[in-house]
């Protein structure tokens, strides 16, 4: 049974051992009522998708979460050759912005598609500058950027245009990257735009294909000959859990990733200095912390300009979430000293949204003041109030000081994002919460929860089955006292609720 909320546990106890100590005996009772529930839902319309969810043990996890590491393929180009409207059309709906005119893609850039059986992350890379002078150097950059997401890469030129020199710039970025390159010439409509695409052998790429993402000629032809290309695993994905736990390094430029990389290394491993963006590409290093070895990735800000545009921010974003979809932990670095900004906000979220664990350190404490200190707290208060289960970590990358918290801080978000309920414990606790707290009538009536399964770790993911829409809210203290009682400290967990209603005989 739960420890009542009124009623504390030991110093020495956590929430999860109270609930694990009093649940201890009641094993085989808590297995056979949730089977009893599981066998109830026969009464209620089930899609497939549910039957195959409600059929798996609790020892098939580790099965649902390594499918879910795909293989990246990125889709590159200068600015309007018609990348997203490419992106659309392997999709088969439209996800990605398109306007006829450079610079639109600015927000989400990964999806989950599939051709002939095969699922992969398909990343649009727009986000263009729209300053004329600046698209050279956009696009070198955009290029690098793709690389580093993409386990292959389809290079998209407008081939009623013919090579530009920018697209030449980019041919020579791809080849020094040696990824596997799909060239897509793109805009050929007709038998008459064939000869246009065959003159793009001249960029060395191989076969050019030509397509016309606007009307889906070519397409599939494309897609083949990239799925020969596209590795069978993501070179990108969560790392084994016998191997070095990979942690990444992130924050907006300037806030000390590098400073506190070379303090916990022991060495000067990377080039420091007071200009934002000085790194430019990411730095892997294995160091040993507590007689423990960990992956640091040391992520790239890029160069901040007096007048940056927003296409900057989007380059800074995808380096970013290339470093946090490689690692299964974030240190998300945020510069105590000053005002918490927008941007910092944006890098915890990316962090939410990929799935990984999560830990935040305020860094540049020495340069505190308690008038300061007073202010970062309501800050963090007011910023921050999603995520108050994410461990905080004070240090000061410049001196050393506290560094070594990272590792505790690190393990216990590792933990909580590998942990897994089992069936029969999940549903006893729901039910004895749904008891004591039930959800608001709705219309009259009172949604029931039906059965609860957790269906992945890393992150943790639970599916709940009820009879009637469950409320935001309630989901939302549904997900409180899932971390308080299973200790889910530094780890996004999600709640899908599906609602079914009884058959009509």
């Amino acid at each position: 049974m739960t420890t009542p909320e009124h009623t504390l546990p030991e110093p020495d106890e956590t929430p999860q051992d109270a609930f694990l100590a009093d649940d201890q005996g009641d094993v085989d009772a808590d297995d056979q009522r949730a089977d009893a529930l599981r066998a109830g839902l026969v009464d209620y319309d089930l899609a497939d998708e549910d039957l195959a969810l409600l059929g798996l043990d609790d020892d098939d996890l580790v099965a649902v979460e390594a499918a879910q590491a795909l293989p990246v393929l990125a889709v590159v180009g200068r600015p309007n050759v018609g990348k997203s409207t490419l992106v659309n059309r392997i999709l088969g709906r439209r996800e990605a912005v398109v306007e006829d005119k450079p610079g639109v893609t600015r927000d989400r850039v990964s999806y989950e598609a599939e051709w002939s059986g095969r699922h992969f992350m398909l990343v649009d890379t727009g986000g263009w500058e729209t300053d004329v002078a600046g698209i050279d150097a956009a696009v070198a950059r955009q290029a690098e950027v793709a690389v580093e997401l993409a386990d292959a890469v389809v290079f998209v030129v407008d081939a009623s245009v013919g090579a530009t020199a920018t697209d030449e710039h980019v041919v020579r970025l791809l080849r020094r990257a040696g990824k596997p390159v799909v060239l897509a010439a793109n805009k050929v409509d007709g038998p008459r735009g064939e000869a246009d695409a065959a003159a793009l052998w001249s960029l060395g790429l191989g076969e050019p294909h030509p397509v016309s993402a606007l009307h889906g000629r070519g397409t599939g032809d494309l897609l083949d000959a990239a799925m020969r290309k596209l590795p069978l695993e993501t070179q990108h994905g969560v790392a084994r859990p016998d191997g070095p736990r990979r942690v990444a390094l992130v924050g907006r430029p300037n806030v000390g990733k590098s400073s506190l990389l070379n303090k916990v290394a022991g060495s000067q491993r990377v080039v420091v200095d007071d200009t934002a963006g000085t790194t430019r590409d990411p730095v892997d290093e294995l160091i040993e912390l507590k007689g423990r070895t960990w992956w640091f990735v040391d992520t790239a800000g890029i160069r901040r300009r007096v007048h940056q545009t927003s296409g900057a921010d989007f380059y800074a974003s995808l380096r970013t979430q290339a470093a946090i979809e490689k690692a299964e932990v974030a240190v998300v670095l945020i510069d105590a000293s000053v005002e918490m900004s927008e941007q910092d906000i944006r890098v915890v979220q990316q962090v939410i949204d990929a799935g990984r664990a999560l830990v935040v350190a305020y860094n540049k404490w020495d340069l505190m003041d308690d008038e300061r200190r007073r202010y970062l707290e309501r800050e963090i208060e007011r910023e921050l109030v999603q995520v108050p289960w994410a461990p905080r970590v004070n240090i000061s990358a410049r001196t050393g000081w506290h560094a070594e918290k990272l590792v505790p801080a690190l393990e216990t978000a590792l933990e909580s994002w590998d942990r897994r309920i089992p069936t029969g414990r999940l549903n006893a606790f729901l039910g004895e919460l749904v008891a004591a707290h039930p959800h608001p009538l709705r219309g009259g009536k009172q949604p029931r929860v039906l059965f609860a399964t957790q269906v992945s770790t890393r992150p943790p993911r639970f599916v709940i089955f009820a009879s009637g829409f469950i409320e935001a809210g309630y989901r939302r203290f549904i997900e409180r006292k899932l971390r308080e009682t299973f200790s889910f400290e530094g780890t996004p967990i999600e709640i899908s609720v599906r609602v079914r209603e009884k058959r009509k005989h």
